[in-house]
């Protein structure tokens, strides 16, 4: 047992999850001279955001994009840091490979996007949230694609997208990677902090003074607690409260987790293809995934899954998401690339026991539900991308929901 009950409270504040807004909020807290400790249950810090080393290549498995890069609080960081950060065009703001897409049919496509975000941007400007699938027509060329895009983007298709928490989220449209890893980068963030791992909270008292969190290792108190659990941890009540937060849970549940799932392949001669090129397995059909070809230009194809296509292949594990993506590739590439293909790894983030999907949208009528999770409740504060109120389902938002935590936590203690 790591820790026990004391007489006082063992820290000013306990913040729980070590993903990027609880290392946000501990590093702002300890910079204030505050006594603060991190819990996390997973066996390793970053959350969502984790960089693995496969085939002596750092691969990211969670978040890989620093979005709207020119106003990100994380790029500064990972420059401070020392880490190298990668400028080139993203492969979305570029044509795709013609090969079972024609530059003539993508200028289409691009057309019938720019149209879409337009109805959006006019229909959310009326107050009414629905749907966004409503803005779509179900027998247009392009709409299946559109489909897609959004459960590569939001991990969710349109029926189950409010309208106004979509037209919400802010992209300057510059993105920058990290070349050693966004994981990499979060974990190098944590550098210095009392973390400990495979500490699980499960239930917190904020009734008592002062506040006690317990644990599978025991009981640890604190002035102040600072929740960056993903909603869907709140929603399925793995974490508890005493007394209860109805109003945060139902909150949580209507901000649930989409899921947008990665597979990476070994190609060979992958000279044959431009450095961060692109390939649509299929533009008919919303269960499709996208192929990113030669990121940072490695051999190797990085594939894109959202939504119930992705959902379903986690079933069947790294196998099924092998066989769907080869297979697709195949049918746009011919036979012979069958052979040049070799899978490496998947993430499965639904099925991760600590995230239980990817990142956060809201439903169709719950876009208010990003602020109600937020509100304080006495010294029990909440962070975490779900309640940025226009960066969610980024790290960055993450990141900065942990600093405004902190700074909340600070005026409290």
């Amino acid at each position: 047992m790591w820790l026990l009950m004391s007489s006082s409270a063992d820290h000013d504040c306990v913040v729980i999850g070590a993903g990027a807004a609880g290392i946000a909020a501990a590093r702002a807290l300890t910079r204030a001279g505050r006594k603060v400790c991190v819990i996390e249950a997973r066996e390793r810090i970053g959350g969502r955001a984790f960089t693995q080393e496969v085939a002596g290549q750092p691969l990211d498995l969670g978040c890989g994009w620093l979005h709207s890069a020119d106003r990100n609080v994380l790029v500064p960081l990972a420059l401070e840091s020392g880490f190298e950060l990668n400028r080139e065009t993203p492969p979305w703001q570029k044509s795709a490979e013609d090969k079972g897409f024609s530059r003539e049919d993508q200028r289409a496509y691009r057309t019938e996007m720019g149209r879409f975000f337009t109805r959006v941007e006019e229909e959310a400007q009326k107050g009414i949230d629905v749907p966004v699938s409503r803005l779509l027509d179900p027998q247009a060329r392009w709409t299946p694609l559109i489909e897609a895009m959004s459960t590569y983007v939001n991990g969710t298709e349109t029926d189950r997208l409010s309208l106004i928490d979509f037209d919400a989220y802010e992209d300057t449209e510059v993105n920058y990677r990290v070349t050693a890893g966004y994981g990499a980068l979060i974990h190098s963030l944590a550098s210095g902090l009392d973390i400990r791992l495979g500490v699980q909270a499960q239930r917190i008292d904020h009734g008592a003074s002062p506040i006690r969190i317990e644990t599978q290792r025991g009981t640890i108190t604190a002035r102040a607690v600072i929740v960056t659990v993903p909603t869907s941890i709140m929603a399925a009540g793995l974490l508890r409260f005493s007394p209860a937060l109805p109003d945060h849970v139902e909150a949580a549940s209507l901000l649930p987790l989409g899921v947008a799932d990665k597979l990476f392949l070994a190609l060979e001669g992958a000279e044959e293809f431009d450095i961060d090129s692109r390939i649509y397995g299929a533009t008919d059909r919303v269960a499709t995934a996208n192929y990113h070809i030669r990121p940072f230009g490695r051999p190797l194809i990085e594939a894109y899954f959202g939504g119930r296509c992705a959902r379903e292949l986690e079933v069947g594990g790294l196998a099924a998401f092998a066989d769907f993506a080869i297979q697709q590739l195949v049918d746009v590439m011919g036979s012979d690339f069958r052979r040049r293909l070799r899978p490496l790894v998947a993430s499965q983030w639904a099925r991760d026991p600590f995230a239980l999907g990817s990142y956060s949208h809201a439903l169709p009528g719950h876009a208010d539900k990003r602020a109600k999770l937020a509100a304080p409740v006495g010294r029990l504060l909440f962070a975490g991308e779900a309640v940025s109120p226009h960066f969610f389902s980024t790290a960055h938002g993450a990141w900065e929901s942990g600093e405004k935590a902190a700074a909340d936590a600070l005026a409290l203690l």
